[in-house]
């Protein structure tokens, strides 16, 4: 199981919400380059990098610190927030993403985002499938729609999708431990088929202790995304050291 740390930027610097809520902000650093070399130097090779300006403003925004980052660092990133476009797909690539990651343009704009699983590759985009109440959310987590999180999931399932990052928005940031079941449900639901390929789920949201780390790789969890708990010393990089 990959372990993948996160760095989510607003103007540039590495910052926490709760929840999704941008008015929970907290800064952990002014520098992201600073805290992905931080990760780099503990033997971490992957990257969840979030533009939360980008994710308001349906456009990117924070492609800077992503080339800083992917030019200065060897860490393999995965780069999202408010790409809707070809062009902001081209500028995060050039940038030095090494995947991206769809979330709202997968709800309003399905051919464009099966487009890019098409023009890219399905090892390069991943399906962004955050949800709360088990409701997929999207603009930055500020609407919720109608749609059911495995009912999204299977339907991009047949359509080829490899990676999935899911988050319980009502765990994000909470340090009460992630969705078990539902990564559970998500898993046997999506299991391979004679018609669908198995997807790669991606645990996000909630992670608060090293021990929870063994049980979403027993669920069968391809990587988990780890963020507050690394900031604020639940989980330590040692103990990330000791565990992969």
């Amino acid at each position: 199981m990959r372990i993948i740390p996160a760095i989510d930027i607003i103007d540039g610097k590495c910052v926490r919400l709760t929840k999704g809520d941008y008015s929970t902000k907290k800064i952990y650093n002014e520098n992201p380059l600073e805290v992905a070399k931080q990760f780099e130097a503990s033997g971490i090779e992957y990257l969840h990098l979030v533009d939360l300006d980008g994710a308001k403003a349906k456009q990117i925004i924070n492609y800077k610190v992503l080339e800083q980052i992917a030019s200065k660092t060897s860490l393999k990133i995965d780069f999202g927030g408010g790409l809707k476009s070809d062009e902001d797909l081209h500028i995060a690539f050039n940038c030095g993403a090494k995947q991206i990651t769809g979330g709202s343009i997968a709800v309003n704009d399905h051919r464009t985002f099966e487009s890019w699983l098409e023009k890219y590759g399905t090892t390069k985009i991943i399906l962004g499938a955050d949800c709360n109440n088990r409701k997929i959310a999207i603009s930055g987590w500020q609407e919720e729609s109608s749609l059911e999180v495995i009912t999204f999931i299977k339907n991009y399932q047949r359509r080829k999708v490899q990676y999935v990052i899911c988050t319980d928005i009502a765990k994000d940031g909470m340090l009460e431990g992630p969705s078990f079941e539902l990564y559970k449900e998500i898993i046997q639901e999506c299991s391979n088929t004679s018609s669908d390929q198995s997807i790669k789920l991606i645990a996000s949201g909630g992670i608060s202790h090293i021990d929870e780390l063994p049980k979403l790789k027993e669920l069968g969890c391809e990587g988990v995304i780890i963020g507050k708990a690394i900031y604020e010393n639940k989980i330590s990089l040692q103990e990330l050291e000791r565990f992969f």
